[in-house]
């Protein structure tokens, strides 16, 4: 908990509590300010009451008659004040109250309190064991016969981030009143207090138009609007400590122990052209890459001297994430909608044909042939050399910082057991699901080995070496070896391809996924959390932790809310679009989705979905209400954009 200047404390019976903590804090600067709902003469009726109001006094507090704290923003005493801790002790409707009257207490004061709390500022509510209904209570009680405290303060954008034992013996002179309405106090053995703090606000999706250089031509584009918070974001570039960029460092120093490793500076857009997929990467799967529309195309491929270029915003990523690519506009989504349905639709990504000619473009579902076309690049420059009689090459290549460039073991006619890095952003259109990443980093290594040293097995064993004390098992099928995981299955994969020109020579790939190894490796949770702005999520990576050092979550029990979703379609469904639409309109709060249930009408062209949808955020305070509020938003877009008939 944070050191405090100000304290508020509501819902005071005997005031013992705040003459308790006003001693406790007699020699510092806090200020402390306590309140009760019953007016002076009734309060005064409490035991001790007369007592403890004169210690706050003299300690230089301040004590207010007839505060609800379910309206603290309409106290004309605590109107402008804004307190670094709001303290809520015990609180109950009275009487023999049941829970649902409870939580509506509890609630309420949530939203009020708000009104009168610091931007960083704490609230604290105490709470008899099994009242709270988080995992901390022990025994717990039924969901529905707890008063579900995370989930009321979510309804007031407040997250719960720390639970711990209420320290009575903290306070001297403590007597707790007021169960029931009686002098009689409540249980506060084994009582837990929570601690509550302000969510960042949800934020709309933003449209992107993206230029950058493909094929030596200058291109303008939309990134779908589900895809705007994961570009520009620069987990990999030089000096960060995001988790990403901290396990690549792990890994790329554990392999350099026994085979140098060289990671690329050469810039790479995010677009690629479909022949250059086709080339290398077959296994891809065309219906899950995110087809672009190209707005504008300049054979003139000097990104840097256009005047209207330069009067755009640049916002530049990292040396892997394409310094040649900037975002040239960045507009909400609604703001975006009003410019015309062709824009919206070019935005989304929604109407591309992959067969036809708009297919020609995708965001990069692999740094495959990126890397090959470098690999390309450096051989020519090596062979120029060589017919120059030069001793070095021009190519843009940097060593791995701390290891020195190292002789090639059993190398001849150019062939280096030297591995060749690339990592950066990839995309993927898949399904919502609880491991599946829409965009993610892809760390990339190719070498080329002589045979008779096994390097699948001897890089296996390498990965195996770094990776198993994390859950990693190595999974040797069809000559490759496969890096899995439990419970998101597939991280990685070592396979093997012919060398150029040699017989005795292969040529071995290295494919990790640096955002589910960064969950894995930090205990994440949730793979979303590696996209949180929220400060405090960077704040626990700042010392550069060692993998193994478990995350501690900003957002402790966070709710799950489900809603299903039934309607009618035409006679052609594409899942993908409903996919995309869902991101977006849930602002990434979905996790899962489920098709329970499908009807196609005998006499008409329509079907009927019903899927189930899973809410839960990580990163944000997502109560039911605000859940709902995104449901609703859905339903909107599935009709305004998919032409669906809601049911």
């Amino acid at each position: 908990m944070s050191p405090s200047r100000s304290i508020l404390l509501v819902g005071e019976g005997n005031f013992s509590f705040s003459a308790s903590v006003s001693q406790l804090h007699s020699e510092t600067e806090t200020s402390i300010t306590a309140t009760c709902l019953q007016r002076q003469e009734e309060a005064l009726r409490h035991e001790g009451a007369a007592s403890n109001i004169q210690i706050i006094k003299d300690s230089g507090g301040e004590v207010v008659f007839g505060v609800d704290c379910r309206k603290l923003g309409e106290c004309a005493s605590l109107q402008g004040r804004a307190f670094d801790r709001v303290v809520f002790n015990f609180p109950h409707c009275g009487r023999k109250s049941g829970v649902k009257k409870n939580r509506e207490l509890l609630k309420n004061f949530f939203l009020s309190c708000v009104q009168v709390l610091a931007e960083d500022g704490e609230v604290h509510v105490s709470l008899c064991n099994g009242q709270g209904g988080t995992p901390v209570d022990r025994p717990k009680r039924e969901w529905h016969n707890s008063w579900q405290v995370a989930a009321m303060a979510a309804e007031a954008n407040l997250i719960l981030t720390d639970v711990h034992p209420f320290e009575s013996e903290k306070y001297q002179g403590y007597k707790c009143t007021g169960y029931r309405s009686q002098d009689k106090g409540f249980h506060v053995e084994r009582a837990l207090l929570h601690v509550f703090t302000r969510s960042l606000p949800y934020t709309s999706a933003q449209i992107l138009k993206v230029e950058e250089a493909v094929e030596g031509e200058n291109v303008q584009y939309y990134v779908p609007a589900e895809l705007s918070d994961y570009i520009f974001r620069g987990f990999l570039c030089s000096g960060s400590v995001h988790p990403v960029r901290l396990v690549q460092d792990f890994i790329l120093q554990g392999l350099a122990e026994k085979c140098p490793v060289s990671m690329t500076t050469e810039t790479i857009p995010f677009l690629l052209m479909a022949k250059q997929l086709e080339k290398c990467c077959g296994d891809v799967d065309s219906k899950r890459c995110y087809w672009i529309h190209l707005l504008q195309k300049d054979l003139n491929c000097d990104v840097h001297t256009s005047t209207d270029k330069a009067k755009a915003p640049l916002v530049r990523t990292d040396t892997r994430d394409s310094l040649s690519a900037r975002c040239v506009t960045s507009e909400k989504v609604d703001t975006a909608r009003s410019k015309g349905a062709e824009s919206l639709r070019s935005a989304c990504s929604l109407d591309v044909d992959p067969e036809g000619e708009s297919g020609l473009y995708m965001l990069r579902p692999s740094l495959l042939p990126h890397i090959e076309e470098l690999l390309t690049k450096k051989e020519e420059l090596i062979n120029d050399a060589e017919s120059n009689g030069e001793n070095e090459g021009n190519s843009k290549l940097v060593e791995v910082e701390g290891h020195k460039k190292e002789e090639s073991c059993g190398g001849s006619n150019g062939v280096t057991s030297l591995l060749f890095g690339i990592s950066g952003l990839v995309f993927r259109n898949v399904p919502i699901n609880l491991w599946a990443l829409p965009s993610f980093h892809e760390l990339l290594l190719r070498g080329v080995f002589p045979l008779e040293c096994k390097p699948i097995r001897l890089l296996g064993q390498r990965l195996e070496k770094l990776l198993a004390p994390y859950g990693v098992s190595l999974i040797t099928q069809q000559g490759c070896l496969r890096l899995m995981a439990q419970p998101m299955g597939l991280v990685g994969r070592v396979y093997a391809s012919n060398a150029r020109d040699s017989i005795r020579h292969v040529s071995v790939t290295v494919s990790l996924n640096l955002d589910l190894l960064a969950v894995l490796l930090f205990s994440l949770p949730d793979w979303r959390l590696l996209w949180s702005h929220e400060p405090r999520f960077l704040q626990q990576f700042a010392s550069r932790p060692s993998p193994g050092t478990p995350f501690h979550p900003f957002s402790l029990f966070p709710e799950q809310f489900s809603f299903d979703i039934s309607f009618w379609t035409g006679p052609t469904w594409e899942e993908r679009k409903f996919h995309a639409v869902v991101r977006e309109a849930s602002h990434g709060t979905v996790e899962q989705v489920k098709l329970i249930d499908t009807f196609s009408h005998p006499d008409l062209s329509q079907t009927s979905y019903c899927y189930r949808l899973i809410y839960r955020s990580h990163t944000h305070a997502l109560s039911h209400t605000r859940a709902l509020e995104f449901h609703q938003h859905l339903q909107s877009f599935l009709t305004s954009r998919l032409q669906v008939t809601i049911r």
